[in-house]
């Protein structure tokens, strides 16, 4: 790789991170302002998780029209037009509309993020690198995310802060994540270069909708990318469990509203960056094999979970309770930032990419449809401990899932392993 070329890609690996830690706050709010929205916005557990289902619902609705679109439109285009159209909901939202409005705005926030905007992202990232770098790209681009995330999540608390940390001052941290992801929408559109025509062998330029067509027809026929899909969803599950040491530690620990902020940020955010290369260099550099990876991750987060669920909560430090929870988010967030590495292990042809991820985003973020919901239940009808202790111990129900699927998983991955790639 020439000097020029090894700089183009890793220019375009900013620009694609800086999207990547902006698109996803307004949809993310309740990370560093879960408190203020029930108290300003007049939300409960279950309507927070309930807004957190249809997001969910219509991401997984909406990723089979992504199996087509993100291989059929430039990326650029798709890019920049959803984070345009992420600010405006978010505009939207800092009127402080109703239940109803809050539920179809999260819908809006998952159509142009999830849909539109998040498969074409991965779709780029794959492509920036071969089979030795697919743990390195998207470790570090979760880091990356996080590092973004961390600081404008921060900057918006500094916000809320300075307002007075009323109703004006969430409105106030609100309209700054939408003015940033229209920002970076525009900067994305005049830096993000377009896709370039696929010709075929006679250098013919190649009907985009016939390959797009035939794309989707061949990753909906590929076994292996629904496995890594229920390998992405066991995960997701739960990571989803992550939200609730924010109201876990206010409410068992007593932790102070502007810190249980700060502890969210970093909680979601901040372990990205220790998450992210930690995982991308084990994956690469020790496993040499992401599923390998994430199934001993797994079960290192079930015994660590059990582990937790035992201790007893209610006498320890407040800084003990932290302590314990990031450690097991750090893990959560090694297996996060690589759990679309398998992709490429299953030999997914790349110019199918789009549609492969597509379909990894189907039933691997389908757990947003319930699991919030599921886990906001059970703390509105069992208060206390007893509801935090039934959350936990679902997470590790789900861990223990995901080690099963990792295993067929990896069975396949030996016998694909075998195989030509068909490009």
């Amino acid at each position: 790789m020439t000097k020029n070329s090894n700089f183009k890609k890793w220019f375009t690996f900013v620009v694609l991170v800086i999207s990547g830690g902006t698109i996803f706050k307004l949809s993310s709010l309740k990370d560093a302002f879960y408190v203020p929205m029930q108290e300003f916005m007049g939300l409960s557990h279950t309507q927070i998780g309930a807004a957190l289902s249809v997001y969910g619902l219509v991401q997984t609705i909406g990723n089979f029209a992504s199996i087509y679109i993100s291989d059929r439109f430039s990326k650029r285009k798709m890019i920049s037009f959803s984070l345009v159209c992420i600010g405006l909901v978010g505009i939207y939202i800092s009127t402080f509309p109703g239940y109803m409005g809050i539920l179809i705005a999260w819908g809006l926030l998952s159509f142009f993020g999830e849909v539109v905007y998040w498969p074409v992202l991965l779709k780029a990232i794959r492509l920036l690198g071969d089979e030795t770098e697919q743990g390195r790209l998207f470790g570090f681009l979760e880091a990356g995310r996080g590092v973004v995330d961390t600081i404008v999540a921060f900057s918006a608390l500094g916000i809320f802060a300075l307002l007075g940390k009323g109703s004006a001052a969430l409105r106030g941290s609100i309209l700054f994540f939408s003015g940033t992801v229209i920002l970076v929408g525009i900067m994305c559109y005049l830096l993000v270069e377009d896709d370039k025509a696929i010709v075929d062998k006679d250098g013919k330029e190649v009907n985009k909708n016939k390959a797009a067509m035939a794309g989707v027809i061949q990753a909906v026929k590929t076994p292996e990318i629904w496995v890594v899909s229920l390998t992405i969803a066991s995960i997701y599950s739960v990571y989803c469990g992550l939200t609730y040491f924010i109201p876990f530690l206010k409410d068992i620990y007593g932790m102070p509203v502007t810190l249980v902020g700060a502890y969210g940020i970093i909680n979601q955010y901040g372990l990205k960056m220790v998450g992210g290369p930690v995982g991308g260099m084990l994956v690469d550099k020790k496993f040499k094999s992401a599923a390998k990876f994430l199934r001993v991750a797994l079960v290192v987060a079930a015994a660590a979970m059990v582990g937790f669920i035992f201790l007893p909560h209610e006498s320890m430090n407040v800084y003990v309770g932290m302590a314990c929870t990031l450690g097991f988010g750090a893990i959560i967030f090694c297996m996060r930032a690589v759990f679309f590495a398998p992709v490429d292990e299953i030999k997914v042809p790349r110019h199918i990419s789009g549609a492969a991820m597509s379909i990894a985003c189907i039933f691997g973020y389908c757990p947003q449809m319930f699991a919030f919901t599921l886990y906001g239940s059970m703390l509105d009808r069992n208060p206390g401990m007893a509801g935090y202790r039934m959350v936990f111990s679902t997470m590790v129900g789900f861990a223990v899932l995901g080690v099963l699927i990792t295993t067929l998983l990896i069975n396949m991955i030996k016998k694909k392993q075998n195989e030509p790639v068909a490009e």
